[in-house]
């Protein structure tokens, strides 16, 4: 097991995050991966990386602060306070964001207090934000098993721990030889497909499913459609996350029309969303239910301004890797790369032809591009969805027939 985390540390460090010498790493993880974190800083250490700055967090400590703090008390915690993700970003670091999940671990816990929290810490780092939306940081999204997470997926497996990481190995293929080879073998696949659906330059996209999803939203002119791997702006190739199979682009916020309806539990700030669905007019989320979990379904849609608009929209066969195992992550990394998601929130500038040079603003009120600071994805695809891509001469394309992509776009 030793063995294959150091390879899977490895991978992020060299591959993922091409991290050079003497460029400092972030590094955000939860107190119960620390001797993952051990093992990626030794090599960072190694490669001659001589600034890590170690962004911990505990859940336990977090949760009891917010059942018993106000929140003027919570602000002096370094929970929240993201202070130090803008120092570092000014550094130009590196940032490993390590995942991971204890499901329904915060459901006892004020949605309002969570989300004035949430509001705080993104208030905290904007200088973050907008580097990384610019293009110029390096940073990756990357899961590590607990037991508290491990133990919900396995629950009759004696030992779940190691059964989630041999998950994460399959999935990344780090039981390969060459894990950095797949993964550029599909990453130049996925940009293919991306470079198919731009050639089309589609107006507008119509989702169909019978599980009640009946949906329509626009794309901007000389929108792009993106991969996982982002190219910086100092050419510098990074995959942002690990693993990826999605193409995705951002949206005309204005335009969303329809109901959309989840087809995968969303768990958002250690809370368990069941059973949902949202309906949009005019662009905006106007009506949130869910069977589980509603309350806060609600408030993140209205967590900060233009949160009830969307970002993004992204393509996953139903016949994928992940999807094809039948398991449910309860992390959306890994959800969201078995299914076909949309997102509130936060658009991507990338996904305009010179979008990374221009101002959010700009951006906002040319394009239509959303601008906030909350970005929230949730899984709509199902195996019998549909998807139409309508042209700007009112061609009707089919892109996506019962789950999965056409012949065109495979």
């Amino acid at each position: 097991m030793f063995e294959l985390q150091e390879k899977y540390a490895r991978v992020l460090l060299e591959s993922c995050l091409k991290v050079e010498k003497d460029q400092p790493l972030f590094i955000s993880y939860s107190v119960m991966n620390s001797s993952f974190v051990e093992i990626v800083s030794r090599i960072a250490f190694e490669m001659g990386v001589r600034d890590i700055y170690l962004d911990v967090s505990d859940p336990y400590i977090k949760h009891d602060a917010l059942k018993n703090l106000d929140i003027d008390d919570l602000k002096k915690l370094p929970f929240w306070n993201k202070t130090m993700w803008d120092i570092y970003a000014k550094k130009n670091a590196a940032f490993l964001m390590l995942t991971t999940q204890f499901p329904g671990l915060m459901k006892d816990i004020d949605s309002i207090k969570m989300n004035e929290m949430a509001k705080y810490s993104y208030e905290t780092r904007k200088e973050f934000d907008s580097l990384r939306d610019q293009s110029s940081l390096a940073w990756c999204i990357a899961a590590v098993p607990t037991e508290e997470w491990a133990s919900v997926l396995f629950p009759e497996d004696e030992h779940p721990v190691d059964k989630l990481w041999d998950s994460i190995f399959d999935i990344c293929s780090i039981y390969a030889d060459d894990p950095v080879a797949i993964w550029n073998q599909k990453i130049h696949k996925l940009n293919e497909r991306a470079q198919k659906l731009n050639a089309y330059q589609f107006q507008v996209l119509e989702y169909h499913s019978s599980n009640g999803t009946d949906f329509t939203i626009h794309l901007p002119k000389n929108h792009l459609w993106a991969s996982g791997r982002t190219v910086l702006t100092n050419g510098k190739e990074v995959l942002v996350n690990f693993p990826t199979e999605e193409v995705f682009t951002s949206p005309d916020r204005m335009s969303a029309e329809g109901v959309l309806y989840s087809s995968k539990p969303l768990s958002y700030q250690d809370v368990i969303i069941k059973d949902f669905f949202i309906r949009f007019s005019s662009g905006k989320a106007v009506e949130a239910h869910a069977r589980e979990g509603e309350d806060v379904l609600q408030r993140m849609i209205s967590i900060c301004p233009n949160s009830e608009y969307l970002g993004e929209v992204a393509f996953v066969p139903y016949d994928s890797p992940i999807s094809n195992r039948g398991q449910i992550f309860l992390e959306t990394l890994y959800d969201e790369n078995a299914s076909c998601h949309i997102a509130l929130g936060d658009s991507f500038p990338e996904c305009i032809e010179g979008g990374i040079s221009m101002d959010k603003d700009y951006l906002l009120e040319e394009y239509h591009l959303n601008k906030c600071d909350s970005h929230v994805d949730f899984m709509v695809g199902t195996k019998d969805m549909s998807i139409m891509g309508i042209t700007e001469d009112g061609r009707r394309i089919p892109i996506f027939i019962d789950g999965n992509f056409t012949e065109e776009f495979q």
